[in-house]
């Protein structure tokens, strides 16, 4: 018999709109070490994992992904004139613009830091730490994510 908390995590990872969100987010990573490591065929498994349970940035967009499903099971369960529908839709429009909006052109920025500050360091012996490089996502991968979540979400929904 479950009481308390085991049974709340069990009602929680057992709830159909969590698992939709969850394996669309692992298969999301998954795909993106994968192609990680084809790319690079150096990478240890260290650097794998790293990428499996780390890595932002990338093909194709776990955030993306995510809220997309998150939203499509959602759409199904509670209808798209539900409250909490339109919640979760405009959550995921805002996760989704940051990743590919806000994210990358800060990455970008960084990038362009770092090869300055590399440049200064050589030609005038000037100290730099370089700064994070925060990897946002190009559209296709945004693209790829939300079209994976999609199908994740319907097929929890349906099936």
């Amino acid at each position: 018999m479950r009481t308390g908390a085991i049974s709340y995590l069990y009602d929680m990872i057992s709830n159909r709109v969590f698992l939709a969100a969850f394996i669309s987010w692992l298969v999301a990573q998954l795909v993106k070490a994968v192609i990680d490591a084809v790319r690079d065929r150096r990478r240890t498994p260290l650097e794998f994992a790293t990428t499996f349970g780390w890595r932002t940035g990338g093909m194709p967009s776990s955030h993306a992904s995510t809220v997309t499903a998150l939203t499509t099971t959602l759409g199904y369960r509670v209808g798209v004139r539900s409250p909490v529908f339109v919640l979760s839709l405009v959550y995921g429009l805002l996760v989704i613009r940051d990743a590919v909006g806000v994210r990358r052109a800060a990455g970008l920025q960084a990038r362009a830091l770092n090869r300055l500050g590399r440049q200064l360091a050589d030609r005038d012996g000037v100290e730099y730490e370089s700064v994070k490089e925060v990897h946002g996502h190009s559209p296709a991968e945004v693209l790829v994510g939300a079209l994976l979540g999609f199908i994740i979400g319907t097929a929890f929904s349906v099936l």
